[in-house]
């Protein structure tokens, strides 16, 4: 009888494991998003974020809760960043890229004028960086990346400004 009642209970207890072990596959991941600079040769770098978007592997598309606006990129140095988002949910799992969206209210100050900055895919597709990487359950994850604004703006021969963004992510880690 013993024996039986040990079996039982370590059926019951694997079974728990189980369902507790499926559980642990689903569920829902946490993301912040910051952004860093290093210094560049402009006195203002401004570029218009409208949207952070990231992509689950079996999702599509996902829009964060983004705090859009205008942010001069040579203000975030010196262990200054900004934050694109502050915690965004998001299916736990597989994240293939992230991106942002542009505005069009992004420019560059040179020798104290402003130049508005071309940006014509970054407003249509957004600009996307790639993660490749896994997404715990209940876990939260702070993504730093460098939104290089001296590589990214790019003279023209007319006198005017594009940009060319050169982004990389930093460090993806658990908080």
């Amino acid at each position: 009888m013993k024996t039986i009642v040990y079996f039982v209970a370590l059926v019951a207890v694997g079974l728990l494991g189980v369902s507790t072990g499926c559980k642990k596959k689903e569920g829902e991941s946490h993301m912040t998003v910051k952004m860093v600079d290093a210094p560049g040769d402009f006195q203002q770098v401004n570029v218009e974020v409208l949207q952070v978007q990231v992509h689950h592997s079996g999702q599509g598309w996902i829009n964060l809760p983004t705090n859009s606006g205008v942010y001069d990129l040579l203000t975030l140095q010196n262990d200054v960043s900004a934050t694109l988002v502050n915690v965004g949910t998001l299916p736990s799992g597989h994240l293939e890229q992230f991106r942002l969206i542009l505005g069009d209210e992004n420019s560059v100050m040179v020798d104290s004028l402003y130049y508005p900055l071309a940006t014509p895919s970054a407003q249509q597709s957004g600009l996307k960086i790639n993660l490749n990487t896994d997404f715990a359950p209940n876990s939260t994850y702070e993504v730093l990346i460098d939104f290089d604004a001296n590589s990214s703006i790019v003279t023209q021969g007319n006198g005017s400004y594009s940009l060319k963004p050169v982004i990389k992510v930093l460090s993806i880690n658990p908080i």
